[in-house]
């Protein structure tokens, strides 16, 4: 018998894991060579060289006692300064150690931080399309999920409606940018109107309201597109990284959480979220990844493999008449569906061994999400089935 609380959860299991295993099946009949699977974010571009020499660096010259040992559930604090400093070089802040908290990548950083924050039958805000998965880290404290709306052309958030929803019971704004599923990038002028929002609401209701940025994608942003710094625009702000896309590293759980001194009770919160990484069960991130960061802490992933994709993918599509959005960062392009219903569009394509994932799976009906951290060659061999679906609804 499981916990009655898993139950609708189990219910509900992630589409996009779903349409994964689908595409497991799909690629033992057909040949792996003749399934396009554009469904779930599995970083494709290689892991940087410095990344395996640094491990074996690591390796050969430290003690094992202290390298795979406990640390501080923060974290090792000279890899906490070395975050730190590559953040302030890069954006202008001023971060310390006491700044930064090791987690097991964005996802654990996330529940630490709702943990340490949200009380049950709080509000979390967030803009619709988004990565449902944040229903359940909301759901593990008894919070609430509420959905604000975007404009469906440009998927920027409708900040009138968004004001209207912050109310006596609003704890955590919680934003995705560079986004998934659209790849959208929210501009300086958007977030600056965000933290007026919020400013003019904390003093309105008298109540704290943090913003946290979730930023797995934040590396990943194409041409002279900025990703501006949230912490720079808003006191109450929390920021949690994840190593897994910027460095292809998505099975290695690391990562980090911002807490900025100018945040409110900054010291307490801290305190808090180291306490609530053991809490939780993650005890400390990975000792062998953190020194790793530590030695890598400005590598990333060459931008141009993914770039290449977009490029190809996007162009592609509106060949074939499709309507989509290029997207400014991220891996993920979200695609109108011809018909109403997503989910039929999903399962003709499926027909033509193309996987896509329904926009219903976040919160966006009537749109598909393809991941193009892909093979070139996939992108490339899966237009013949997209001529082919938009002959069929009549697109060309």
């Amino acid at each position: 018998m499981i916990a009655d609380k898993m139950k609708p959860l189990m219910g509900n299991n992630s589409a996009i894991r779903t349409m994964f295993e689908e595409g497991d099946k799909m690629r033992a009949e057909y040949g792996p060579e003749n399934v396009y699977d554009f469904s779930l974010g599995n970083p494709d571009a290689p892991v940087p060289a410095e990344v395996k020499q640094s491990i074996i660096d690591i390796l050969n010259e430290e003690d094992p006692t202290a390298l795979h040992g406990y640390m501080s559930n923060a974290g090792f604090e000279d890899v906490r300064e070395a975050i730190a400093q590559s953040l302030n070089r890069r954006f202008g802040t001023a971060f310390d150690h006491g700044n930064i908290l090791m987690t097991v990548g964005a996802a654990s950083g996330l529940n630490v931080a709702l943990k340490t924050i949200l009380n049950p039958g709080e509000e979390v805000i967030v803009f619709a399309p988004y990565f449902l998965e944040y229903n359940w880290y909301v759901n593990n404290y008894d919070g609430k999920v509420v959905q604000a709306p975007t404009d469906q052309e440009t998927f920027y958030p409708d900040l009138e409606a968004f004001e209207k929803l912050i109310g006596d019971k609003t704890r955590v704004v919680l934003i995705n940018t560079p986004n998934n599923p659209t790849g959208v990038i929210y501009s300086e002028e958007t977030i600056r109107q965000i933290a007026d929002i919020l400013e003019r609401k904390q003093k309105e209701l008298g109540r704290t309201i943090f913003l946290i940025s979730d930023e797995p994608y934040r590396e990943l942003a194409y041409g002279d597109v900025e990703v501006p710094y949230v912490t720079k625009y808003y006191d109450n702000t929390i920021v949690a990284y994840s190593y897994s896309k910027s460095l292809s590293l998505p099975g290695e759980r690391i990562g980090y959480l911002v807490i900025p001194s100018e945040l409110e009770e900054s010291q307490l919160v801290f305190d808090t979220a180291s306490n609530a990484n053991r809490i939780i069960g993650c005890v400390n991130a990975p000792s062998l990844q953190q020194k790793m960061i530590a030695r890598c802490v400005d590598v990333k992933v060459d931008l141009d493999y993914y770039d290449k994709n977009r490029t190809a993918l996007y162009e592609g599509l509106k060949d074939c008449g499709f309507d989509c959005v290029k997207p400014e960062g991220a891996f993920y392009m979200f695609l109108k569906s011809p018909v109403a219903d997503e989910n039929e569009f999903c399962a003709e394509a499926k027909k033509h061994n193309i996987l896509m994932v329904p926009g219903s799976a976040f919160a966006c009906p009537g749109y598909v999400r393809l991941a193009y951290c892909t093979s070139y060659d996939t992108i490339v061999n899966s237009m013949d089935g997209f001529r082919r679906l938009a002959d069929h609804y009549g697109l060309r």
